[in-house]
């Protein structure tokens, strides 16, 4: 045992410790759903990215099921020897169909397709421009190119061109990444805008649809449909782990993209391929999707209820434009504090500080589900005021 290598760990963890940040991991001993059990206690859930309610539905169960009866439940091996099954083919099909791009590429999940996608795509002495608020995985992605990163003020267009014409004369490919829909703040990238710079000097656009998927656009299509951008944008990644109740991701574009990706994608060559539950799953979501938009409609009718809810207590829900909605505290420990009591009355709803988010906007932050109930959502609300009463956050 290395006892200095140790020391290192524990003395980092101390220091999380004493600034209010260390993590504290709960159980889930039930079924996700808007109420579920956590470490033995049913509460109110307003922590998961289940925004329809997916995981729980017994047709979608019953597919996965029957995946498993045909296929066994593990791939057995990477895309390209033996581990490309039916169901995924026809789950790419059906994806690009839904989301009207030519092709689609299945990855093991949203990570997996942005450090197999964004290295594949630029290299060293190729540019990145990225929001400077994008997701970790799209990060580590630009990492792992070694391309040069050259971050953009969070949605600022003109921030970005300016970005842009600092190094236009530079060789190279130029790829513009942002997220869809920013999973800490709960706000809308401005596509269209990013898009027509992107295109006026020549530079490839990326949008990382995760939280957007099943949520944005006519039934849940995305960001691009929302916008109507379609054959606009030449990368779109997105995963299933969120609206879609499962786990997985993909890139969709154009079949050159895919056939590029499948060549080229470390993720792709070097790790199985999703399970066969997983992919039967998918299937029938979809089919879910396309034929009803009811539960992305009861989702937004949702999180305008609870929004207005908290807005009326007097909470600050920041800047989001969709149904995360943050509820900024502003110190780390009494954000902590306040998800805290908020599971002893019966809410889980996760505390975030830095350096998820920075310095000073530490935050609640509340993911709706088109399944919660008004009664849920008014006694979260009423939890959170009552807490928060108790706390002094709030005056009575």
């Amino acid at each position: 045992m290395n006892e200095k290598f140790q020391g290192m760990m524990q003395a980092e963890l101390d220091r999380l410790e004493r600034e209010g940040l260390t993590l504290r991991i709960r159980t889930l001993d039930s079924e996700q759903g808007p109420a579920c059990t956590i470490d033995g206690k049913y509460v109110v859930n307003l922590a998961a990215n289940n925004y329809l309610g997916i995981i729980g539905r017994t047709d979608v169960k019953e597919a996965a099921k029957k995946a498993i009866d045909e296929f066994g439940v593990g791939s057995g091996a990477v895309k390209t020897i033996i581990g490309n099954t039916r169901l995924i083919v026809e789950g790419e099909r059906s994806l690009a169909k839904f989301k009207e791009v030519e092709d689609v590429l299945m990855y093991q999940g949203g990570l997996t397709a942005n450090a197999g996608a964004i290295p594949a795509l630029v290299h060293d002495g190729d540019l990145i421009f990225s929001d400077e608020l994008n997701h970790a995985s799209i990060i580590d992605g630009c990492r792992l190119s070694r391309a040069k990163i050259m971050p953009f003020k969070h949605c600022d267009v003109a921030s970005l061109e300016d970005k842009i014409k600092e190094y236009e004369s530079e060789p190279g490919t130029k790829m513009v990444i942002t997220d869809g829909v920013f999973s800490m703040d709960g706000d809308i990238a401005p596509l269209p805008d990013i898009v027509e710079v992107a295109k006026r000097y020549g530079a490839v656009t990326m949008v990382d649809d995760a939280h957007g998927e099943g949520v944005l656009g006519n039934h849940g299509r995305g960001i691009v449909n929302h916008f109507h951008l379609e054959g606009e944008v030449d990368v779109e990644v997105g995963t299933m782990s969120k609206a879609f109740g499962v786990v997985g991701g993909y890139v969709a574009g154009t079949h050159t993209l895919v056939e590029y990706l499948k060549n080229k994608s470390r993720t792709i060559l070097f790790s199985s391929t999703m399970t066969p539950a997983d992919a039967g799953a998918i299937l029938k979501v979809i089919d879910i999707l396309t034929e009803s938009d009811d539960l992305v409609r009861k989702l937004w009718e949702n999180a305008a209820y609870f929004k207005a809810k908290m807005k009326a207590y007097g909470f600050d829900t920041w800047r989001s434009e969709t149904p995360i909605t943050p509820v900024i505290i502003g110190d780390g420990r009494l954000a902590k504090s306040l998800s805290g009591k908020l599971f002893e009355k019966g809410v889980f709803a996760q505390s975030l500080g830095f350096p998820t988010v920075p310095q000073g906007l530490a935050r609640i932050r509340c993911m709706l589900c088109s399944m919660h109930t008004k009664e849920q959502l008014d006694f979260a609300a009423d939890m959170f005021h009552e807490s928060a009463l108790e706390l002094g956050i709030l005056k009575s």
